[in-house]
């Protein structure tokens, strides 16, 4: 154990050398919104049949280094994304690298939507990828392929544009926006127009949707340009301006989650997430996951798009990526959504078993 935490470290050490600091501080990481062990299950399977068909590049020592390798992206693309999308980006590198568990997430190092999808448009690099029981950093030159997660905002979409960026959006599963509340809160199900009345300040007491008499609520809510965000302001809202109560504004998904988990929100918070998210990757304190209109968010109602608020995560890349474009071919292809089944995600079709 002592001898893979100094080989750790002096990673780690390299690291800071040649990733600048100022990269470190300006992108935010996956890692720190997740608090569940992602490791493969006991059932896992290799769903691949050409294993050779997307692959990482030579590699070459680490100039000044010993032990120490930068190895090219080669056919497997450079892959950046939303927290949500996390192990489906690990499930993927399963399948075709045969990664070590120990090393997915330093292989799989999103840096949340917002900072994915600026990388794209302006041909950033991903620059903290490393496979570190190898001794290997990925090429820090070469551009992110492909973002993983929820769509680019309107402001987003903006961006890509002026940049001369046509993206290509391809949905690869299912998922659905989910509103939580405490485990004590008596309400099951909101309506669409209750759920808007909320955030735009014009239902202020839980009476008033079938909960505690006289308990103003509090709606928690993320900042512009989160993933989550945007499927509020864009999906639910629509069109509806939404009320910001600074004191409920949440900088991250899992801290909305413990502040509408925490015992002294018992029965007066309400905030929303992915379902993915409140089920596989952040859980703390007790929640309870609402109906919409009376339907659940099932995988039959997300299939069957039944569930109101039913979203997709995307495959988004630049027009013209030939290496993303044969890669997301294949995450939509049986073997790639029965990939995605296994991870633990809605595939976008009912697959044969």
């Amino acid at each position: 154990m002592k001898r893979i935490r100094s080989r750790i470290s002096v990673w780690v050490a390299v690291l800071l050398v040649f990733i600048p600091l100022t990269i470190l501080a300006e992108a935010g990481s996956s890692w720190s919104q997740i608090n569940q062990s992602l490791e493969r299950g006991a059932q896992w399977q290799r769903m691949v049949e050409n294993t050779g068909a997307f692959q990482m590049g030579g590699m070459h020592p680490l100039e000044g280094t010993e032990g120490l390798y930068i190895s090219e992206w080669g056919t497997y693309p450079s892959i950046d994304g939303s927290t949500v999308c996390v192990p489906l980006a690990m499930e993927m590198a399963r399948q075709w690298l045969d990664l070590k568990e120990e090393d997915l997430n330093g292989f799989v190092n999103f840096s949340t939507t917002p900072y994915a999808y600026d990388r794209l448009f302006h041909k950033k690099p991903n620059p903290m990828v490393t496979i570190i029981s190898q001794g290997v950093m990925m090429d820090d030159t070469h551009p992110v392929d492909l973002v993983l997660g929820t769509g680019p905002n309107a402001d987003e979409r903006q961006e890509a544009q002026e940049a001369g960026v046509e993206l290509v959006m391809v949905p690869v599963c299912y998922d659905a926006f989910v509103f939580l509340v405490n485990d004590n809160n008596p309400v099951e199900t909101l309506t669409k127009e209750e759920i808007r009345g909320i955030y735009t300040g014009y239902i202020r007491a839980w009476s008033q949707v079938g909960g505690a008499e006289d308990l103003l609520i509090a709606a928690y809510q993320r900042p512009h340009g989160s993933g989550s965000q945007t499927a509020m302001e864009e999906m639910v809202m629509d069109g509806y301006q939404l009320v910001a109560d600074p004191n409920y504004i949440s900088d991250g998904m899992s801290d909305l989650i413990e502040q509408i988990g925490n015992y002294d929100n018992s029965l007066n918070a309400i905030g929303y997430s992915y379902l993915y998210y409140v089920n596989s990757l952040y859980r703390e304190g007790q929640l309870k996951i609402l109906s919409v209109d009376g339907i659940a968010p099932t995988e039959e109602n997300l299939q069957n798009e039944s569930y109101p608020y039913t979203v997709y995560y995307y495959a988004v890349y630049e027009k013209g990526n030939e290496i993303a474009s044969r890669f997301v071919e294949w995450m939509t292809s049986d073997e790639g959504q029965a990939c995605v089944q296994q991870a633990g995600y809605v595939p976008l079709r009912k697959l044969q078993k």
